[in-house]
């Protein structure tokens, strides 16, 4: 497994080995030993989430206030351009963003510790997301940034308004979010 660090401490990309040929593929999408050795990631998974979407749905800035969650992603059909925020105050990367593109063609994974606002958007003509998380969804400690939060300047790459859910929407400024210590 090949990793690459990213813009935020802690948050990497990773690149599984494929094993190809004419009839298609195999990869390992997740082998506890190997993140550990490899990315020094020890997380306990304790819930799996599949979603699909559109072109142009852009789901995000998300996280838990309370129970926090630790994510790896990956995308199995299609293509997003995905998105983290370090919303940790300790962090020495606080405020700082790192995008990706995850696809079914580079099999990129993108680990995202506890402490992260997360979103992606759909850029193929679909996308099935899914995500491996260290705690339970709690929503009544979701909270959501603002996608087009002017402080944070995430490139996302559109040519139209995205799809937004209605909570989405009503997302708050990265000033007055609700933030880890």
């Amino acid at each position: 497994m090949k990793v690459i660090s990213t813009e935020i401490h802690d948050a990497l990309i990773l690149e599984p080995k494929v094993f190809g040929d004419a009839r298609g593929f195999f990869l390992e999408s997740y082998n506890k030993r190997v993140l550990a050795e490899a990315a020094g990631i020890r997380a306990e998974f304790v819930q799996d989430n599949h979603s699909r979407s559109a072109r142009g749905v852009l789901r995000g800035l998300h996280y838990q206030l309370a129970q926090p969650q630790g994510k790896l992603v990956r995308v199995s059909n299609g293509a997003v351009f995905d998105v983290a925020v370090d919303i940790r105050r300790s962090s020495p990367t606080f405020g700082k963003v790192a995008c990706v593109e995850l696809s079914d063609e580079n099999q990129r994974m993108f680990w995202l510790p506890p402490g992260l606002a997360h979103g992606f958007l759909v850029v193929s003509a679909t996308a099935d997301f899914l995500y491996k998380a260290t705690d339970y969804y709690a929503p009544q400690h979701e909270r959501c940034i603002l996608w087009n939060d002017a402080e944070l300047a995430i490139p996302w790459p559109l040519a139209v308004a995205p799809s937004l859910s209605a909570k989405d929407a009503q997302g708050v400024p990265f000033a007055v979010a609700e933030l880890y210590p």
